[in-house]
Formats: C-alpha cells, structure tokens, sequence
C-alpha cells in the first residue's frame, strides 16, 4: 500500500471516533473567543498523545506541538502548521439532525465543527507517525474565526514560534454545505478569498414633528440617499473587474411614524479583492457620506474599520494540495476554483506570514443539488458526515509529505 493509501486507511479507521466528536461538538455549539466546552474537548481528544499543548491567555485555543523524530537531512527542522476554527455562530439551528444543537441561539451553522474534528483526528493519526516526520507539526485549535479575528490572537500570542521556529508551510481546510458536489476539493492560487472590512456610520439631524420637516432636519431622508449613492459610487469609481461589494445590513433610525428622529445609523460589509480598491473604499465613503449630509445641512460620523486582510494563497502550496488530493483521492476530486470567493477569513493572517494555502471540501449531503441547499451560516445549513476521513487524511498527509519534502532539501 503506497504511503497516501495508508493515511487514508488509517482515516477512514478513525472516522468513527471523528464522527462522534464532531456530534459533540456540533451538540454544544460555543460562540466567540471563550469556548472553554470545546476547548475541553479538543484536550481529551489529544490527550495521551505525544504532543506539547499550551492553551491561549486571552482565548480558549489550543496549540499542539509534534515533534518528529526521524532523522533529516539539515541541521534546521522543517515546521508545517495545521489550522482548524472551532467558534460557532448566533444562529438557531433548524436542520433537524439527530445531534442537533442543544444552546439556544447557538448553531455550528458554518461546520467549524467538523474543522475541529478533521484535525484532532489527524492528530492522532500524525501522533502514530511520529517516528516517519523529520520536523515539527505545529496543530493550531482557534477559536473566534466568525468576526472575532481568533487567528490574529492566537498569532500575537505566538502560534507561529510554538515550534521554536516559524512554520515553513500552513495549510487550512473549510466545509461547504453548498456550491461544490459532495467530496469535491476546491481552491485557487493567489486571490482566494476577499478582505473584509466594516463601515459605521451615523447620520446626525435635528429631531421634530413629522408633519413639519422644514422645522427640523431629518437624517432619515440622508441616510436613505447614502445607502443608494454608495451601490452608484460603486459602479463609477472602480474598476468592474476588480469587484467590490458592498451591503448595508443595519439602517435604523427613529421610533415612532410621525417623529422625525434626532440621528439615523447605517452599517454595512465591505469586500474588496485587491489591497488598491481596499485604500480606494478608506477615503471614497467618508467622502461621499460627509459630502451628502453637508450638502443637506446635517453632518454624519464615519468609522471604517478594517477586519480581515485578503487570502492569498501561495502557488507551490495550492499546487501541493491539488497533488495531494489527486494522490489520495483521484483526479477527479479537485478542482481549481476560476474565481474568488467573496466570504473573507481570518487564516488570511497566517498566509500573510506564511507561505501556505486553503482548500473548501464540499460536505453537501449525498443526492442533493449543491445549487440548491442551505450555504454555510444558515439555519439548515447540514454537512455530510462522511467526509470527515477525507479531511483528516488531507491534514496529516500534507503535513507528512511537506516535512519530508523540505528534510530532504
């Protein structure tokens, strides 16, 4: 049986167990930074493994070193770094599922359950080969991945020294409940995912009688000319094919029909494709929302806060994982994605400082239409189970096969 072979019979031997910690997990859903239930959980799935575990200051993550004790060809031990988000999502869950959320309000709607799971599995099953690796596995548990920036935590807490030495190569998997045919691995080298930024924005008015605009200054009618000037800017200061998008999410204001209200608040999420539009959306919108509350007589407030960068993948490492899963699963099990996707992800921040890669596995429940179910961050959101083996082979495997590869550099 050829090395890759082995991984995935060893998977798939473990899939039972993987499959009953990803139930546990998915039945007691934790939301934010602070997941002590899940980071409980991830401890005794390591524990008895041969690894160095240290848990976050200032959240509940998990950083488990392997060291390798084959012997390598340089005096400087290759690291790889595996990552798994463990956070879930303010969503109540409505698949019906016999493991179905048991917190009220809580739901692993966007299967960072399953992430967990695939990697403490590999864990073991990189734990049994401790005496092939010729360098360090580096497994980063996060939490906070759904707007909480886990990952820039973890990395100022030192995720990336916790060998000793910065990873080498990074590699992250995601579960899609939608899009992709079930089994399918997908990424792109370069641009994968968009960057991710939040606009606030507060229209400031003078209050009064609703039959008598004239007498106060109304910041409904404002915010309402800026929600619509913002799509037009779009479409006439940049390019169409480096997209933006934009989406008011919140427009509040007043609270009752015939009050003019003293202020009206707008938020929306920015996503942008390239580092040039980011900087060109930092002084475009305050300009257009200052420019439309002046010209009215009103004056607005603007914080524009950046989140999460672009994630750009390294070419080499998205041609590893292309050949990996060739290797393992057959040809016809990637695919190259021809255009980015606009969700953004706080593993960006790794791949920034490390060359590396991510790759979606599709979780689409057998027999039915990707274009048709609940995507990730739904309520029916419903991942298929059974391809839990998959991506714990996929981790350990190209952990086992980058750590060789650059030992033998």
């Amino acid at each position: 049986m050829s090395d890759a072979g082995a991984v995935r019979s060893h998977a798939t031997d473990l899939a039972g167990e993987v499959t009953e910690l990803r139930h546990r997990l998915h039945q007691e859903p934790e939301i934010g930074l602070h997941l002590p239930r899940t980071q409980e959980k991830v401890l005794e799935a390591l524990d008895g493994l041969p690894y160095e575990i240290s848990v976050g200051r200032d959240t509940t993550s998990v950083t488990a070193v392997l060291r390798g004790t084959a012997p390598g060809n340089g005096a400087r031990k290759p690291v790889a770094l595996l990552r798994g988000d463990m956070d879930a999502l303010p969503v109540q869950e409505q698949t019906g599922v016999s493991y179905t959320s048991r917190i009220d309000g809580a739901m692993h709607a966007c299967g960072h359950d399953l992430h967990t799971a695939m990697l403490a599995g590999a864990a073991r099953l990189l734990a049994d080969r401790q005496e092939e690796l010729a360098g360090d596995v580096v497994l980063m548990f996060q939490p906070g991945e759904e707007g909480f920036d886990g990952a820039g935590v973890m990395i100022r807490e030192g995720v990336l020294e916790a060998a000793g030495r910065r990873p080498d190569a990074a590699y992250g998997i995601h579960v899609v409940s939608s899009l992709l045919p079930n089994g399918l691995f997908a990424s792109r080298p370069g641009t994968l995912m968009s960057a991710s930024d939040g606009l606030y924005v507060t229209v400031h008015g003078a209050g009064g009688h609703g039959s008598a605009p004239h007498r106060a200054k109304d910041p409904v009618t404002v915010a309402a000319e800026i929600v619509t000037s913002l799509q037009t800017m779009i479409t006439r200061q940049f390019d169409m094919f480096d997209p933006v998008v934009l989406t008011v999410g919140l427009l509040h204001a007043g609270t009752k029909r015939n009050v003019i209200p003293e202020s009206a608040r707008i938020e929306a999420t920015i996503r942008t494709f390239s580092e040039q539009n980011r900087d060109l959306m930092r002084t475009a919108i305050p300009r257009l929302v200052n420019g439309i509350a002046e010209a009215h007589g009103l004056y607005a407030t603007v914080e524009y806060e950046t989140e999460y960068p672009l994630t750009v993948t390294d070419p080499a490492e998205t041609s590893n994982i292309e050949k990996h899963v060739r290797d393992l699963f057959g040809d016809e099990r990637y695919t190259q994605m021809v255009n980015p996707l606009s969700g953004s992800e706080d593993f960006s921040r790794v791949l920034a400082a490390v060359p590396g890669s991510f790759v979606f596995l599709s979780a689409v429940r057998p027999g039915a239409d990707p274009a048709d179910t609940a995507f990730n961050h739904s309520p029916y959101a419903a991942f298929d189970d059974s391809i839990l083996a998959d991506g714990t082979a996929l981790y350990a495997q190209l952990a086992l096969s980058r750590i060789a590869e650059l030992a033998c550099a």
